[in-house]
């Protein structure tokens, strides 16, 4: 058995195939095309995109699944028109104001990553509440990744330690992998065992950059708001059938 790197917690497997995803993040692309292909407005997408999001909440736990990841909001999302960035984050308000009490109850846990502290006052309260009311938690940890990019996270978790590293606070010797990845948004989480991406394109888009080293991807042509807990469980019955070796043999 060749061993992952040690900073990450995991070992490869011992035969061939791979057990249930610990850890399913999902970049949830598409629902712009949905919208369009049906002569709608983009936000109708956004609104069934939505209806997505909770049927995968839903199943991951049936699935073995322990952390789900979500990209809701990418730092580059600032690009998008005014009044759909609005949108979408009345869309976010809206499915915690109604989520938030299910949530709880199944002892989801709610994390945020990426500088979401940075996005409206209302919204960040909100988050903050949700963070709060669900601490604790016991079951599924639901990671949504609110004005998120990969390279500002990593930029992010370097300016920390070469601030403490000139304030003489830490030896940039023992700077290792498990002491930078302490530094990043994920810290305390395994890594992604499975990335998904819908809508058939096949790129990261500044996403889990650092922590996807060793995961396995599968990109599907299925648009966002069509994707579902079955579609979920085809793409974790593909992962099972990988084998793999973590740069061993």
């Amino acid at each position: 058995m060749t061993a992952r790197p040690a900073s990450s917690g995991a070992a490869g497997p011992d035969s061939a195939g791979s057990g249930a995803p610990r850890h399913v993040a999902l970049i949830m692309d598409g629902n712009g095309r949905w919208a369009k292909a049906r002569r709608l407005p983009r936000v109708a997408g956004h609104k069934a995109g939505a209806d997505s999001v909770r049927s995968v909440v839903e199943g991951a736990p049936e699935l073995g699944i322990d952390v789900l990841t979500l990209y809701a909001f990418s730092s580059e999302n600032w690009k998008r028109p005014q009044d759909e960035v609005g949108y979408l984050f009345g869309l976010l308000k809206q499915y915690l104001l109604s989520e938030i009490a299910e949530l709880d109850a199944n002892e989801v846990e709610l994390r945020f990553i990426g500088d979401w502290e940075q996005l409206p006052g209302e919204l960040v309260t909100l988050l903050r509440g949700a963070l709060d009311r669900t601490a604790g938690n016991k079951g599924l940890k639901l990671v949504i990744a609110l004005n998120y990019g990969s390279q500002d996270e990593i930029l992010r978790a370097a300016r920390r330690i070469a601030v403490d590293a000139a304030a003489g606070k830490i030896d940039p010797d023992a700077i290792d992998e498990a002491f930078f990845e302490a530094h990043l948004d994920t810290a305390g989480l395994p890594p992604p065992d499975l990335i998904v991406r819908t809508s058939g394109e096949m790129r990261l888009s500044n996403f889990l950059m650092w922590q996807a080293a060793y995961a396995e991807f599968v990109f599907t042509p299925t648009l966002w708001p069509d994707f579902d807990k079955h579609a979920l469980a085809e793409a974790c019955a593909a992962f099972r059938a990988r084998d793999r070796r973590y740069g061993g043999l």
